[in-house]
């Protein structure tokens, strides 16, 4: 099968009939306020996009591929991320509400989260060195042998993080965020 590429197209409310599915790829192209929630996505390619206030909660992503998107203030809970295509996977999101997720097993160097809700989300195994979590609610969202090398933690908050179980050499962390990595050991502490 052939794959169809559209590039530098901008998708809304207003003509998503326009939207294909299937071995597409999408170059270049923008969605904004567009609802893709409890949709099939797999084997979509998308390159150097960005979604914009769109509901993509619940979809299928069975081998589809994000590489170089950027996600602000879109609705993406119930996502299976560890689902997607591995190649040059890459994302940012801000303003995203992304609980009930999983990255599970997800390479993810250098990704942003600016003001999003990750409640329950799960991060097991997943490569998030470097990674800002910068305002981000982490409540339930769970670190299981993954990799937070040099992650930047100070403005994120109810988290919690076992360093035994996990990589945290260079991690960046708030006295204030301190509790969610002493949680495991049953300690008060009185800020």
């Amino acid at each position: 099968m052939e794959r169809i590429f559209i590039e530098d197209q901008d998708f809304d409310s207003r003509n998503m009939a326009d939207f294909k599915w299937g071995y597409i790829t999408y170059d270049h192209c923008a969605f904004t306020d567009c609802d893709l929630s409890n949709t099939d996505l797999s084997s979509i390619h998308f390159m150097d996009c960005r979604f914009t206030a769109c509901n993509i909660s619940n979809a299928k992503l069975q081998k589809t591929a994000f590489r170089n998107v950027y996600f602000k203030d879109c609705k993406m809970m119930g996502l299976l991320f560890d689902d997607c295509d591995d190649f040059l996977f890459e994302a940012g999101f801000e303003g995203c509400v992304l609980n009930f997720s999983s990255f599970a097993r997800r390479k993810m160097k250098n990704t942003r989260f600016d003001n999003c809700t990750l409640s329950e989300v799960n991060f097991t195994l997943a490569d998030l060195t470097s990674a800002i979590f910068e305002k981000c609610d982490l409540t339930g969202a769970r670190f299981e042998n993954t990799s937070l090398e040099k992650a930047d933690f100070r403005t994120a908050y109810n988290y919690s993080i076992n360093p035994e179980a996990n990589k945290l050499k260079k991690a960046k962390f708030s006295l204030e965020g301190l509790p969610g990595l002493l949680e495991k050991y049953g300690i008060v502490i009185e800020i």
